[in-house]
């Protein structure tokens, strides 16, 4: 069998659901595990042909020393878990052991839309190098519209609904470059991706009611998380809050003229009020998901908004995970959709 391994900040979850989904429409047995899901050494035995696809986190790579990934992808790097890797230097050196014991021929895809995988990916080992990006030309890359390689278009993105965004681009030209490596024809890859469902609590569209749009990303448990979803609609009722991450949420300023009202709930509302009152966002603490989910329906009606809950903090303080948070979420507005059906 063949060994992918998928490391990286943030869309290490997404581009391994999307290429094990990729796989099985192609009809290749497959198995996916690692931080997503099973662990790695609880997968099942497959045949020869058979794909592991593991999303790898730092922590797993320095632990897993001895494992050999066929293709090996390294998507992006963010200041996350600083407090165990000291710097960019020693965060990027744990995700690099990903590709140590890669031999020429096996496949290293790197995302160069940050500068720090950019500088790393011009001194990378493997012979057989992909660059990947959602935004900038690669040898696979998103030019807004369509996935493309040299060759010309590969998919079009309007056909892969569960993957909006610049961020969700650059997971499925990883997905593919690592399928190419694999040797999947072209056409079965661009109908896997058309064709993937998304993972749950990550810019799930959960329903639409009266014409307005509700999202789950309960998975944005951090600002940078929170903007990849800020940043996908134009007019936005947003539900955020929780137990906040180191600068709250000032980095996201530049979408704040998107917001239509912030409706904040959890232990650091007060906090998160205080930054959107500086910049003079409509803002309100509703305290629980309970309070904000009417609330923001309401308010989106009158201004034709997306309700979205991309919380940009921690859970603790009132659920056990952020996908009892999402579950929560999903409920309230089923509850709500019952009531106007």
């Amino acid at each position: 069998a063949k060994f992918v391994g998928i490391t990286g900040t943030n869309g290490k979850s997404t581009t391994t659901a999307l290429l094990a989904h990729i796989l099985g429409a192609a009809g290749r047995a497959h198995a996916a595990g690692g931080n997503l899901g099973p662990a790695a050494l609880a997968l099942p035995l497959l045949p020869d042909d058979g794909v592991y696809v593991l999303e790898m986190s730092s922590y797993l790579l320095e632990r897993l020393a001895t494992l050999r990934f066929d293709a090996a992808a390294l998507l992006n790097l963010s200041p996350d878990h600083l407090d165990r890797h000291g710097d960019m230097a020693g965060y990027l050196a744990a995700k690099a052991h990903i590709f140590d014991r890669q031999t020429a021929a096996d496949w290293a895809v790197i995302g160069i839309d940050d500068d720090v995988t950019r500088a790393f990916a011009d001194e990378a080992r493997a012979a057989r190098t992909l660059r990947i990006s959602g935004s900038m030309p690669a040898d696979i890359w998103a030019d807004g519209t369509a996935l493309r390689d040299a060759q010309g278009v590969l998919v079009d993105l309007a056909e892969a609904r569960a993957l909006p965004g610049t961020h969700n681009a650059q997971n499925a030209a990883a997905a593919f470059a690592l399928a190419r490596a694999l040797e999947l024809p072209r056409a079965a890859i661009a109908a896997g991706i058309s064709s993937y469902p998304g993972l749950p609590h990550r810019q799930e569209k959960i329903a639409e009611i009266a014409g307005t749009v509700f999202i789950n990303d309960s998975k944005a448990t951090n600002a940078d998380s929170a903007a990849r979803a800020l940043a996908c609609y134009p007019r936005i009722v947003w539900i955020a809050g929780g137990i906040a991450k180191a600068g709250g949420i000032a980095p996201l300023a530049p979408f704040f003229p998107r917001l239509a009202e912030a409706l904040l709930i959890g232990r650091d509302a007060p906090a998160f009020a205080a930054t959107l009152a500086a910049h003079g966002v409509a803002q309100r603490i509703v305290a629980t998901l309970e309070n904000a989910v009417p609330a923001a329906f309401a308010r989106a009606r009158a201004t034709g908004a997306v309700v979205l809950l991309s919380p940009a903090a921690a859970s603790f303080d009132q659920f056990a995970n952020f996908e009892a948070r999402g579950d929560k979420f999903r409920a309230l507005v089923f509850e709500l959709a019952r009531g106007h059906a």
